[in-house]
């Protein structure tokens, strides 16, 4: 693998940027991280040094700061960058806008001019369906967006941002993946979602009530214009949604921008994953209904046709394999019987 591409991920010790990590390594792509721990922990590098040896390498990083950042890309002279660095919380989102702003927004605008100086052109950045808003699935890459929370937002000026870059200057290639709900974990239960219990995510609330970190599940809302009543989403498997990254870095376009949603196509209710999450774990989850939260989308679920066309990528793993591989990180991480 000496003369194997090398790809700099940013971002690189949270959920889906760790498991990128993993699905490159595993495609015979160099991997080099950076992340300044705001959102995730150290511990993820130690183990994607284990699963990944020797192939990955990290450094600790912040992509504001840009003195750092040209140091990093000076001295590795990436092929590829693949953007993961943000915040990612709805609700907080709406709470601290202009954290978000400053983090997500200005993080990539310092990260991009470094990469536009030193001669880097091939990016896959990671947005988000919560582009489209509240508008009416299956969303299409060419559905109209309408951000309903500043998180959203912030994904869409950044893909307007690499839009005009590849727009101005031709020889930028730019991959934007928007993703619609990652759960699950890595097969081998050493790598997956920290149950941070500021997350406003299903998967690890469910985890939290498994593992005992809390009494009951949270439901918000259950008078939503669905079959049950609660919100749908296109729940990925997080190895499913790695391996698109795979594709997109190997996507036979050399040049311009190319938007892609990254989803199975198939939406689940609330309902339906905890009953599947209930079948994975043998456990009994206490749920309790709240109002429906600001900022959240009745339903969500991705039309994948130009994944299929243009990746060559399609999800392959269960709603169950989801919950199975989720539940078996969750006991390894926190000792759970």
């Amino acid at each position: 693998m000496r003369n194997s591409p090398i790809v700099l991920v940013t971002g690189a010790a949270g959920f889906v940027g760790s498991h990128t990590c993993v699905a490159l390594t595993d495609a015979g792509f160099r991997v080099h991280g950076i992340d300044n721990f705001s959102n995730s922990s150290s511990k993820v590098v130690e183990v994607l040094a284990k699963l990944c040896k020797p192939h990955f390498a990290f450094t600790e990083c912040d992509v504001r700061d840009s003195a750092s950042l040209v140091g990093v890309v000076g001295r590795l002279r990436p092929d590829s960058v693949i953007h993961f660095a943000a915040l990612k919380s709805v609700p907080d989102s709406i709470l601290d806008p202009l954290g978000y702003y400053e983090n997500n927004v200005g993080g990539s605008l310092s990260l991009f001019s470094v990469l536009s100086k030193s001669g880097v052109r091939d990016v896959v950045f990671s947005s988000s369906a919560t582009v489209y808003g509240d508008g009416t699935p299956p969303y299409s890459e060419d559905s109209p967006t309408a951000p309903i929370n500043p998180y959203g937002s912030t994904k869409l000026v950044v893909e307007g941002l690499l839009r005009d870059l590849a727009h101005s200057e031709q020889s930028w290639k730019v991959t934007l993946l928007r993703y619609f709900n990652p759960v699950g974990a890595h097969p081998g239960g050493l790598l997956g979602e920290e149950l941070d219990a500021a997350s406003g995510n299903l998967m690890p609330a469910l985890l939290r009530v498994a593992v005992g970190r809390a009494h009951e599940l949270t439901i918000y809302g259950n008078d939503y214009p669905t079959p049950d009543g609660t919100a749908l989403r296109d729940f990925i498997h997080v190895m499913d949604l790695a391996e698109a990254h795979v594709h997109a870095l190997r996507r036979k376009e050399d040049r311009g921008a190319c938007t892609i949603n990254v989803g199975t196509g198939r939406p689940y209710s609330v309902l339906e994953m905890i009953t599947a999450f209930r079948n994975a774990s043998r456990l009994e989850i206490p749920v309790r209904y709240a109002s429906r939260r600001e900022g959240d989308a009745p339903s969500s679920f991705a039309c994948v046709e130009r994944a299929r066309v243009v990746l060559g990528w399609a999800a392959r793993r269960s709603l169950d394999e989801m919950c199975e591989d989720a539940w078996r990180f969750a006991r390894e991480r926190y000792s759970v019987n």
